[in-house]
């Protein structure tokens, strides 16, 4: 697929995913023959418009350098940070000599793993076709409570104009740079990429994505994930 411009990868893989109740961080537990990580990392490695990768990991976690995937030439390592938004700036920055301001960067999520090929080439068409940022992401479907701190009902929210954001999300290396930068020095609480761009007054498209891209998060999840990966969830597979 023909670009006006280069397309990168930053993969945030430090954390330690808590909630797994794992002594393993979760991008490095196996599923379906290879780790979390490989499988997201090879799914953006399978688009050939991507130059390369960067990884960026826990610097004393030594997993990684046991990873078959990580020694593609595309790929490229770099340390995190304590939160996910630190991950992303480190990655941003490893790209600053190989890229231009104005190249677009695919930010992943390492236990994305089932993401498709599919979802990854159709957000890429619409961010570079429209020329503005943008998200994968899927319609809510079911009814949405909201409450307080007692766990009761306070409202039912319309679902009309809800989403769920998943990743990539693609944005311009220049534009995600200031944006994290900037959100970080007012010390504003960065969850997504998009949030962060959304605080600087950008604008974001929702594109639609699959329910196969998961995002790994508690044990039962990577049970499904080895459901999708099985059926060779399209992108999903080295």
């Amino acid at each position: 697929m023909p670009l006006p411009a280069k397309c990168w990868g930053v993969i945030p893989a430090a954390g330690t995913g808590a909630r797994m109740q794992s002594e393993v961080p979760k991008q490095y537990l196996e599923v379906a023959g290879a780790t979390v990580l490989e499988h997201s990392l090879n799914a953006l490695l399978g688009c050939d418009f991507i130059e390369s990768v960067v990884v960026v990991v826990n610097p004393v976690e030594l997993n990684t350098a046991r990873l078959p995937g990580l020694a593609d030439s595309r790929v490229l390592l770099a340390e995190g940070g304590a939160q996910r938004s630190d991950s992303v700036l480190a990655g941003l920055r490893a790209l600053e000599p190989l890229a231009s301001p104005g190249d677009w960067v695919l930010v992943h999520d390492a236990a994305r793993p089932c993401v498709s090929r599919e979802d990854i080439t159709a957000l890429v068409r619409q961010v570079v076709a429209e020329g503005i940022g943008g998200i994968l992401a899927q319609r809510v479907v079911d009814t949405v409570k909201r409450s307080g701190a007692d766990a009761l009902v306070v409202e039912t929210l319309a679902r009309d104009a809800l989403w769920c954001a998943q990743t990539p999300q693609m944005f311009r290396l220049d534009l995600l740079l200031e944006a994290l930068q900037s959100a970080k020095s007012k010390g504003l609480a960065i969850t997504d990429e998009s949030s962060a761009m959304e605080l600087a007054g950008q604008r974001v498209q929702l594109i639609p994505g699959s329910s196969c891209n998961l995002k790994i998060t508690v044990p039962q999840d990577l049970e499904l994930a080895a459901f999708y990966l099985a059926r060779q969830c399209p992108g999903s597979r080295p």
